[in-house]
């Protein structure tokens, strides 16, 4: 059993930020394209992990302003053997992208 299960900072009552809509602010905000709406190819690119960045830094801020906790997203919901097999990914290059995002 995890050691500190019972003592997330989530469970303390206090106020959390959370981001919403990754994939649909860097298409439509950003301009970036995202191939079947996937945001973990951007990992591939130092252009497309500065968007990234951005995107998560811009929710940080707003957490260390308001001092609230912050709990985001991650860009690789679609980095499993499905999704990454039709946008030509292997194995190797999906578990790389989850190494990367983490």
């Amino acid at each position: 059993m995890a050691k500190y299960r019972n003592a997330l900072p989530q469970l303390g009552g206090k106020l959390f930020l959370t981001d919403g809509g990754l994939e649909t602010t860097l298409i439509f905000h950003e301009g970036l394209e995202l191939p079947d709406f996937a945001a973990f190819p951007l990992l591939d690119t130092q252009e497309g992990e500065a968007a990234l960045f951005k995107y998560f830094r811009s929710y940080a801020e707003l957490a260390r302003r308001f001092k609230t906790g912050l709990i985001l997203e991650s860009a690789t919901w679609r980095a499993n053997p499905d999704w990454g097999k039709q946008l030509g990914y292997t194995a190797g290059a999906l578990a790389e992208a989850n190494r990367k995002a983490s």
